[in-house]
């Protein structure tokens, strides 16, 4: 459940930051779209990240972290190439929507915690 809970957040962040970004389309603003594009970002995050990571730990190191955001910018635009009707314009494109996909998905999960504690008892 929390799998899935997860999914349609991530799949909210991808549609609020396709929005926000006139360089990142989603044919028709597709909800079915969205929710493939989280799950193929997901599934690359899972199995691909780590192993750029660790292939690039000499990078990592000399730019002190700043790679990372390259790597993440990488995993999108190959996402844009698996998903169709997700559509990225470039590099730049993908470092911005990675950027905002992050602060929109840390917001939505915030929120989702705070609807899980309930309302606030303190007498």
């Amino acid at each position: 459940m929390k799998f899935i809970v997860q999914l349609i957040i991530s799949t909210l962040a991808v549609l609020i930051s396709a929005y926000l970004l006139p360089g990142v389309h989603i044919r028709d603003n597709s909800f079915l779209t969205a929710l493939v594009v989280a799950a193929v970002l997901s599934f690359l995050n899972t199995v691909l990240k780590p192993i750029m990571i660790v292939l690039t730990i000499p990078v990592t190191i000399v730019s002190f972290g700043l790679f990372l955001v390259v790597i993440n910018a990488l995993i999108i635009l190959l996402a844009a190439r698996i998903v169709d009707g997700f559509t990225v314009d470039g590099f730049w494109w993908a470092m911005l929507f990675s950027f905002i996909l992050s602060l929109v998905t840390s917001v939505l999960q915030g929120v989702k915690k705070k609807d899980e504690q309930g309302p606030n008892r303190n007498f």
